[in-house]
């Protein structure tokens, strides 16, 4: 069998038993990434031409049968018979390539960083820094080099440009662990200044300045560590650069390297034999150092510390963990207090577990405690949080050596209590928590082809809860990971089989919860049950509004019972659910309960969208795009609950409400199926429902490339605006109407100006400045069709000054876009870029997505104007890339000037200059592009210097 090894990391080349072999042009050598990247799954024949030749017109299905018959030529020139023994095989619809992962160097590289990662987690950096070094000398340059213009690649290039960042800086974590640090210190300053938004460098430069006895700067470095986050992001540092600082602060023991480790003399002091009752694992526990280490600093600064966390999330697999290694001399102790009904036991409970049957009260116990040094800990204080926080803190003023870590789904509420909120379990850890019970249950099992996207999906699906996770994988010894997967539609009846020798409430899923929701009074079991509908975040006025009253205090006490989460960060403060819980909540709700607060929900939805409505149009638009972008959820659950209850007028006030935003954020698919859905539930809403919904259809129809449609429905508009006798939305409908059906042919240019200008005149008498701002925008563009370009510079002046007043930012784009083809019409490419580049700002501010894309499509014809094509070219592919994220394409939008802009630019370069300059700006970020665009403001100053006009 011949050796076939691939290397990615860097220019694509192959080897076949050691010798290099052609692999073809860049497109034949595309196919072989796309198959690559496919880690030995069929890829159909229809995927690979729409990745290989997304750029271009798709080819005959002969070219790439020529390019793989090439490739199997090249890679497996000894090709056994019959398609099971082939290297690169046709099955079924596609093709898939059978190249394990130790012949492919970006494989065996993730490999050699995660044993080189476990190495130094398990305490042998030496191990470490010779694997992780044997990693970084497979780096040859950029993974997949030449496909930088290629889309698919880019999630990959991602992840390996990210793993490497990570095994450089857990090299210079192992050269830190074995006492380097004089001798890195240099390069991890660099290293810090490169990737400054990278937290781990900074810490890592930090601890290596401290080691070098530099600890004032040290803290200087931690300082512009928080600056630089603070500044650039908004962001505070995470909780290790936080605790570094503060251990740096304190000269904190833990911070000495092994030149700081004090030599000993004589063999070194033995602990005592302790008295413990602590159970030994039966199985192998989940390693969470991270929590850990957090939790055993927490007990070293507090002598109460409370683990919360909702049930399952391993709370107390953590406090045994921690308290395994506590030195206590007499200790630790576990007090396990689920079983217990009768809070007057409790002290002779933990007597017992003490061996002190003879204690009876309190005053008892804690004489018998008095002098000893130990760790107590108290499982599952939840159904007893009053008589557990009045003993603790008896016990704690009258025992000078005790400390208590306490298990409870909400914290005990005592003076001096340290709480410690028990997070789910990472991506990572879920995933190794799964193959471990898989393993167990079933010794044979290994994951399938597939499967490991498949169980990432299901842990997040189950909310990374450790218990949760475990009672899935356990189903492996008779379901396939696909059969998991499907069943977690119904996870409390799939989850419902766990283990025997376990507490009641692990015993299943469901139980795990009813134990926290049984604890709650009728009231918060109410609250918490409607909070069910919500689909994602919340703040305090929409549980309120959903809930029917005030929610400040059921949901308090609902955050502090584990059953409800805060979103740490947001203000105002917003909560959630988490998945397994909001679908217990829903399963606890009748049907008639469930349609009464899906109705208070759809109250409270629609509310929020028509307050918005009301405000898209004017200076708070960018905050107003921002909330209805954080309540996606939420209103795409409104749709569907009104849809399922019958209810289309509902969903057609809903989507009137939200036309502009989704025009404004490109969201054209999405809009267009709720609001035709809406329209087709509700054929007879009254006439003023369905003008507010019918804008919203021609808008979106117009923005996917079909006037004929969009003009057709803004005169249905305009009929049902006339007939509910609304002039406001009859101006907006009369003035787009004018517009989009001259676009598509069915109206005469005269006709339609003088549309528009009585749809200015409407919005004039009503004393709509945001409408005419719109109708001025529109009549503008009219007369530059006419071919009146002095008049429509005009007019569009003077839809920027109106828009400008009333704050409408979307028109002030979008004239400005308009403003931009009347100057390249008269050849000023420079006025029309500076056109563009006056609305940067208002663009960022309001997060805009459409007006964004067609003014810097624009500004590429008016870069190649002043002599920039290459950069022109660049904005056009960054513009089909962005594009692409939402379905917009500007060519379909706007079919007479978009592809002439494409010319100019496409005419003034070589073929190669022109793929060149394609794929550097496929790499643009939407920040990049517009300082390229700022870079080129033909005036002094940037942008702040000149109107439109």
């Amino acid at each position: 069998m011949v050796d076939v090894r691939v290397g990615v990391l860097g220019p694509m080349v192959a080897t076949v038993d050691g010798q290099p072999v052609d692999l073809g042009g860049t497109r034949q050598r595309a196919v072989l990434a796309v198959l690559l990247l496919a880690r030995q799954r069929l890829v159909p024949v229809e995927r690979i031409i729409d990745l290989v030749w997304a750029d271009t017109k798709a080819p005959a299905l002969t070219t790439l049968y020529g390019y793989v018959k090439q490739l199997r030529r090249a890679l497996d020139p000894g090709r056994n018979a019959g398609p099971q023994g082939e290297l690169l095989a046709r099955q079924g619809p596609g093709y898939v390539l059978r190249l394990a992962a130790d012949n492919v160097d970006a494989e065996l590289f993730a490999g050699r960083v995660a044993l080189g990662v476990r190495a130094l987690r398990q305490g042998d950096p030496a191990e470490a820094l010779h694997l992780l070094d044997e990693a970084l000398a497979r780096w040859r340059g950029e993974p997949y080099a030449e496909f930088a213009g290629y889309a698919f690649v880019q999630p990959e290039v991602t992840r390996l440009t990210g793993l490497r960042l990570d095994a450089v800086e857990e090299r210079y974590a192992a050269l830190l662990a074995l006492g380097e640090h004089a001798a890195v210190v240099g390069d991890l300053a660099g290293h810090a200044a490169e990737y400054p938004f990278r937290e781990r460098g900074h810490e890592l430069y930090a601890l290596a300045l401290y080691r070098a006895g530099r600890q004032r700067e040290a803290l200087d470095a931690l300082r512009a560590a928080r600056a630089v986050f603070a500044d650039e992001l908004g962001l505070d540092p995470g909780p290790a650069l936080r605790h570094l600082e503060s251990a740096v602060l304190r000269q904190d023991p833990e911070l000495a390297g092994p030149s700081g480790t004090a030599a000993v003399t004589g063999p070194a002091p033995t602990l005592p034999e302790r008295t413990r009752n602590l159970p030994f694992e039966v199985n192998r526990l989940l390693d969470r150092p991270g929590e850990r280490a957090a939790v055993d600093r927490m007990l070293g600064q507090h002598r109460l510390v409370t683990l919360t966390g909702p049930g399952g999330v391993g709370k107390t697999t953590l406090a045994l963990q921690v308290a395994r290694s506590r030195p206590d001399t007499d200790g630790p102790w576990l007090v396990e207090l689920a079983g217990l009904g009768a809070p007057e036991l409790l002290v002779e409970t933990v007597g017992a577990a003490l061996g002190l049957p003879a204690v009876a009260t309190l005053e008892q116990l804690a004489t018998v405690l008095g002098a000893r040094e130990l760790l107590l800990l108290l499982d599952n204080c939840e159904h007893l949080v009053a008589p557990v926080g009045t003993a603790v803190a008896t016990l704690l003023a009258r025992c000078g050596g005790l400390r208590v870590l306490a298990t409870s789904r909400e914290p005990l509420r005592v003076a001096g209590e340290a709480v410690f909120e028990v997070p789910v379990l990472s991506g990572e850890q879920a995933a190794e928590l799964f193959d471990q019970r898989a393993a167990a249950v079933a010794p044979d099992w290994a994951p399938g082809p597939g499967d490991r996207e498949k169980i990432r999906t299901i842990c997040a699906e189950l909310d990374r809860l450790p218990l949760a996770i475990e009672l899935a994988a356990a189903h492996c010894q008779v379901l396939s990971v696909e059969q998991i997967a499907g069943g977690l539609d119904d996870r409390f009846a799939l989850l419902a089989d766990g283990p025997t020798g376990v507490p009641d409430r692990h015993r299943s899923l469901v139980d795990a919860v009813d134990w926290s929701y049984h604890l709650l009074d009728a009231a918060q079991q109410r609250v918490f049950r409607w909070l069910s509908v919500f689909g994602g975040g919340f703040d305090l006025a929409a549980a309120g509004a959903v809930v029917g009253g005030p929610a400040l205090a059921p949901v308090a006490a609902l955050v502090r019972k584990s059953l409800v989460m805060v979103e740490p960060g947001t203000d105002p403060r917003r909560f959630r659910l988490l998945e397994t819980l909001r679908q217990y909540g829903r399963s606890r709700l009748d049907p008639a309960e469930l349609a009464a607060a899906q109705a208070a929900h759809r109250d409270w939805v629609l509310r929020y969208a028509e307050e918005a409505e009301r405000q898209v149009r004017g200076p708070e638009s960018g905050v107003v795009l921002a909330g209805l972008a954080q309540r996606q959820a939420e209103i795409r659950l409104a749709f569907a609950s009104a849809l399922a209850a019958g209810d289309g007028r509902y969903a057609l006030r809903l989507g009137g409400a939200l036309a502009m935003y989704w025009y404004r954020t490109g969201q054209i698919v999405e809009g267009t199926g709720w609001l035709q859905a809406a329209s087709a539930a509700a054929p007879d809403a009254e006439p003023g429902v369905r003008a507010r919904a019918l804008i919203g259809l021609g808008g979106l129809a117009y923005l996917a490339g079909d006037p004929a449609a969009a003009g057709r429905s803004m005169r249905d508009a305009v009929d049902a605006a006339d007939e509910a006798g609304d002039t406001v939305t009859g101006a907006l409908a009369l003035a787009y109407r004018a517009l989009f059906e001259t676009v598509a042919g069915v109206t005469a240019v005269p006709d339609a100006i003088a549309d528009a200008g009585s749809a200015v005149a409407l919005a004039r008498q009503v004393g709509e400045p945001a409408i005419e701002a719109e109708a001025l925008s529109a009549l503008g563009m009219l007369r530059r069709i006419a071919g009146q370009v002095d008049r429509a510079r005009v007019d569009l002046a003077e839809s920027v000054q109106v828009a400008r007043r009333c704050g409408h930012g979307f028109v002030e784009a979008s004239s400005s876009w308009l403003a931009m083809k009347v100057a390249l019409d008269l050849t000023d490419p420079a006025g029309a870029l500076a056109a563009g580049v006056s609305v940067l700002d208002l663009l960022e501010r309001d997060s805009d997505v459409t007006s964004w894309l067609v003014i810097v499509h624009t500004a590429a014809a008016a870069l190649a104007g002043l002599g920039r094509p290459e950069d022109g070219a660049a904005l056009l592919a960054a513009v089909e890339r962005h594009g692409s994220r939402y379905g917009f394409v500007p060519d379909l939008m706007d079919p007479v000037d978009s592809p002439r802009q494409v010319a100019t630019v496409r005419e003034a370069l070589t073929g190669e200059q022109w793929a060149t300059a394609r794929q550097q700006g496929w790499q643009l970020s939407r920040d990049e592009v517009n300082a390229l665009l700022r870079v080129h403001a033909p005036w002094p100053g940037g942008p702040g210097g000149r109107t439109v006009d």
